[in-house]
């Protein structure tokens, strides 16, 4: 098992890796597998100290709740920012806001950062260098304090779950 660890420290990225060098290269060739298998090796083990801290995910049902959160929230803002945009200019209100962060896990921060992201409408722009708070641009706000409370409900929260013991209802 210790072999197969030192091998392929990154299934998951290594298998990735070779699919998408077989189809970048459009060719299922002996050769092309066979350098796409050796890329998909050595790549991983060559960045693995890039990677020093591994995440540890918790609560997998709370994960899955969160995904399909996202994913609605991701219909419903896309059909809301349609709406903004067709409307009048003079009813759109952009803004930065700061979100203060309870999450430490930095893996955590870079998750709610590519909800944030990924949702239409809004946009993260920057993380403090205490990571206690991140900077997010928002299309349309009409109440700062909502939109930090929403944030921190639907995506910070369950995120504490997953990534930290501390986040544990």
């Amino acid at each position: 098992m210790k072999l197969l660890r030192r091998l392929l420290p990154a299934p998951w990225i290594s298998g990735l890796l070779l699919a998408a060098w077989l189809m970048l290269n459009a060719s299922l060739s002996a050769g092309q597998v066979a350098l796409g298998a050796l890329l998909a090796l050595a790549i991983p083990r060559m960045l693995r100290r890039l990677r020093p801290e591994r995440p540890t995910l918790r609560q997998g049902q709370v994960a899955l709740r969160l995904a399909l959160v996202v994913a609605g929230d991701i219909v419903l803002s896309s059909i809301a920012v349609g709406r903004r945009i067709l409307g009048p200019e003079a009813a759109i209100r952009p803004r930065f806001v700061w979100i203060p962060l309870d999450i430490r896990d930095a893996h955590g921060i870079v998750a709610l950062a590519g909800i944030i992201t990924m949702t239409p409408g809004t946009l993260s722009a920057e993380l403090a260098d205490d990571r206690r708070h991140l900077l997010i641009h928002a299309f349309d706000v009409d109440d700062e304090a909502a939109l930090i409370a929403d944030i921190k409900k639907r995506y910070e929260a369950p995120l504490r779950v997953i990534f930290e013991a501390a986040g544990k209802p």
